[in-house]
């Protein structure tokens, strides 16, 4: 297994460094360095010294990525793609164009980023399967065609609409929750209370439409057949054998969105006014910060890879016919 894991962490150097590649030039083929200057220094009135004199002090006075005029390897060494990357590697995330240090805000936003993503996961993986498992114990009855029904109704609406709707219920009608803002310490639960309601409700469609399906996939195959027939109770048969059979595809989903839960949500932040880290990339985006984007697309790209290793690990927890090699 240790063989195992210390192939993928080095597949994942050139995966870094292709998408690392990639946000460059897409940043820079819409944003030149001297757009992003004016851009930071204001565009009325702004004199061809005063734009030079910003890029030297951000770095940003060097070729993009090859340098014509150096030797050897400086050639590449030389750019500004190499000197604004090499060190992400050694997650020294450097200062943003506005001289803020990125490091910093990283470890002050991520905690309101997790303050909604956790427990949204945890109560939404409780709520979903629960549903799910309750739809595939009363399998082709009413109550598994009402359920059918309202996951594809909620799934066919858009998120907007339910963090608008309980916005304006639960905030400017009943006045249960504020409507948005942020506490650090204990209040912050009356902040992170509705983003986390929504955030399970909006999921219930899709999540539980998926877990049924798993859960009726397992439950026509043969080891449920033949539990069955030795009288075995559906109840126990359904939370001990289907459930645990199921969870290799429930974790392949689980696992893989944990890189997105620190990242923070980019809508749910925005209209809560959160400030955790998926308002922070969003500001960036707007400001055309390429440090902070920079930083946060190799962040999530780190993440992920490690979501995907632990996705493979825990496989081999939960069903012991699958081994890594």
């Amino acid at each position: 297994m240790i063989a195992y894991i210390i192939r993928r962490l080095l597949y994942a150097i050139p995966i870094l460094i292709g998408v690392n590649l990639i946000t460059f030039v897409l940043f820079f083929v819409v944003n030149s360095p001297d757009d992003v200057a004016r851009m930071h220094l204001g565009m009325k009135h702004v004199t061809a010294e005063a734009v030079e004199k910003w890029k030297a002090e951000h770095g940003y006075d060097q070729p993009l990525l090859y340098n014509r005029d150096a030797q050897g390897a400086e050639k590449l060494t030389d750019t500004i793609f190499f000197d604004k990357s090499a060190r992400l590697f050694a997650f020294d995330f450097g200062s943003s164009d506005a001289g803020r240090n990125i490091g910093d805000d990283i470890s002050k936003r991520m905690w309101p980023s997790l303050a909604i993503a956790i427990p949204t996961l945890l109560l939404g993986l409780l709520v979903h399967i629960s549903f799910a498992m309750l739809l595939a114990f009363f399998r082709g009855t009413y109550l598994d065609l009402s359920g059918v029904v309202l996951t594809v109704v909620l799934m066919s609406i858009s998120g907007l609409f339910y963090i608008i709707a309980g916005q304006y219920l639960f905030s400017k009608v009943l006045h249960l929750v504020p409507i948005s803002g942020y506490e650090p310490g204990w209040q912050a639960w009356r902040f992170v209370l509705l983003p986390v309601l929504i955030g399970v409700f909006s999921g219930l469609g899709s999540s539980g439409r998926w877990y049924r399906t798993i859960f009726l996939e397992e439950i026509g195959r043969d080891y449920v057949r033949t539990a069955r027939a030795k009288g075995l109770p559906e109840l126990r048969l359904l939370f001990t054998h289907v459930l645990k059979n199921a969870m290799v595809p429930i974790l392949t989903g689980v696992v893989v969105i944990l890189p997105l839960l620190f990242m923070g949500s980019l809508i749910m932040e925005s209209f809560f006014g959160i400030p955790g880290l998926g308002s922070y990339t969003i500001e960036a985006i707007q400001k055309q910060d390429f440090a902070i984007v920079r930083a946060m697309v190799f962040l999530g790209s780190v993440l992920y890879i490690i979501g995907l290793l632990l996705t493979d690990l825990s496989y081999t927890l939960v069903d012991p016919r699958i081994r890594l090699s």
